[in-house]
């Protein structure tokens, strides 16, 4: 092993155990910004002026004590509303892990924007208030985490001091929640009960709670284990970009520019590319300006191969002993997030990793009623933050492989075609549904596919 690919390997083995990607949710008022900011605040991951900033914008709306939600909602409508509208990222590290977090809104027109920011989680902390338990947002968030194949969930029941500390109050909530949640297949589900206001088992240890005996927020959030070995998952290239500069150096040069989506490449393997089929061989693998013989996600490279063949961005290279079929027949569960309805004939773009095609929406077969799980068939169409069941026509084959086996290439957006408009994210496969839908609608401006 050459020492750059050897460097690579314990570059790639150390972000694996140290960085942790999760999402915060839950419903108005639940507290999800004061538990972002608390999470900063007592793990010293705030700068001077930031808190400077923060206690001066909290005097002038008359707090005695920093509002420590300021330090999350970025925008002036949140500050002015005192809500969260926009996912805010946030960075922030101990010595143990270092973290990306995503500060989703709670209002349920913007549950759209929970999909942004818990699409690459690897942990979801979805907060209830402890007086209200859980309601209906609460089972959105917990539904939208479970189709996003987030793999851990924290349930942060959050304003305990306002309920005098009581224990059968979280165990209740608890109870409620970790049933509702594993009925949607959530694999892990850990309950806390917090006081982000307060700091109780944020980052210390409550000393009004000493009938709870697990970890703090941070304590879990520093200590779950966390895969993102995803080089053993099937290989997929997503061609970006076609490089062929054409110089006096390098007058036959011909690469497939792009990062790879899940896996690992090598070079000598066979290699298939869809949706054409056409076969070749990696011969070499070009990454930041140096050959080597391997390489893996999510690492960018631009792959050489035996023979000429025509490959354009969309393409997708693959591994000849595991290729994914091909098929203009999508079916998936959708998060509908545009404000106009999703309704059946109407045209749309499908885009998946680097590819953009049309499409018509064939079937509406389901909605999902949070309520109770409940499918409600053939709904005509989906409005915002509906989630449902759909089938989907495209004029050229697709090589999707199921959400559940890879995030990254299972997944797609509908698109308006008119103007560029995001309509509804994806998950091919997906379903909570066990009624089946079997309508066909003709269109009638060309484009039956």
């Amino acid at each position: 092993m050459s020492n750059s690919v050897e460097t690579a390997v314990q570059l790639a083995d150390l972000s694996a155990t140290t960085l942790l990607r999760f999402a915060t949710a839950g419903s108005v008022d639940d507290g999800k910004s004061t538990l972002v900011g608390r999470l900063l605040h007592d793990s010293k991951s705030v700068l001077t002026d930031q808190l400077e900033a923060v206690e001066a914008a909290s005097l002038k709306r008359g707090q005695e004590a920093p509002d420590l939600a300021l330090l999350t909602d970025g925008l002036r409508a949140e500050r002015e509303q005192g809500i969260t509208i926009d996912v805010a990222y946030r960075y922030f590290a101990t010595p143990r892990r270092r973290f990306i977090l995503a500060d989703t809104p709670g209002h349920v027109q913007y549950t759209r924007n929970m999909v942004t920011g818990a699409s690459t989680a690897d942990l979801a902390v979805v907060l209830v208030d402890a007086r209200n338990g859980i309601i209906e947002q609460t089972r959105r968030h917990a539904a939208v985490a479970a189709l996003l194949r987030v793999p851990h969930v924290v349930l942060a029941v959050n304003k305990m001091d306002l309920v005098a500390y009581e224990e059968k109050v979280f165990a209740s909530i608890a109870e409620e929640f970790t049933a509702y949640a594993s009925e949607l297949g959530v694999p892990e589900i850990t309950a806390i009960p917090i006081s982000a206001l307060a700091g109780d088992n944020v980052v210390e240890p409550s000393a009004n709670m000493d009938w709870y005996g697990g970890p703090t927020v941070l304590e879990h959030l520093e200590t779950v284990p966390v895969s993102h070995d995803l080089t053993s998952c099937h290989a997929r290239l997503p061609v970006q970009y076609v490089i062929r500069p054409q110089t006096a150096e390098l007058p036959d040069y011909r690469g497939y520019a792009g990062q790879i989506a899940a896996g690992t490449f090598r070079v000598g393997e066979p290699v298939t590319v869809l949706p054409s089929g056409r076969t070749s061989t990696v011969a070499g693998i070009d990454l930041l300006g140096e050959s080597v013989d391997v390489a893996w996600t999510p690492q960018s490279v631009t792959l050489l191969l035996a023979d000429d063949i025509d490959i354009s961005r969309g393409d997708l290279i693959v591994p000849s002993g595991d290729a994914p079929a091909t098929t203009q027949d999508v079916e998936a569960t959708v998060c509908h997030v545009a404000d106009q309805p999703l309704t059946v004939g109407q045209r749309v773009l499908l885009k998946h990793t680097t590819r953009t095609v049309k499409a018509i929406v064939k079937e509406i077969e389901s909605r999902l009623t949070l309520d109770d799980l409940s499918q409600h068939p053939h709904p005509g169409q989906l409005v915002a933050n509906d989630i449902g069941r759909v089938k989907v026509r495209t004029a050229e084959p697709l090589a999707l492989d199921s959400y559940a086996d890879s995030r990254r290439t299972g997944s797609f957006l509908l698109i308006d075609p008119a103007d560029g408009t995001t309509l509804a994210a994806g998950m091919a496969g997906e379903s909570f549904a066990t009624h089946k839908v079997l309508t066909t609608v003709e269109d009638e401006e060309g484009w039956d596919f």
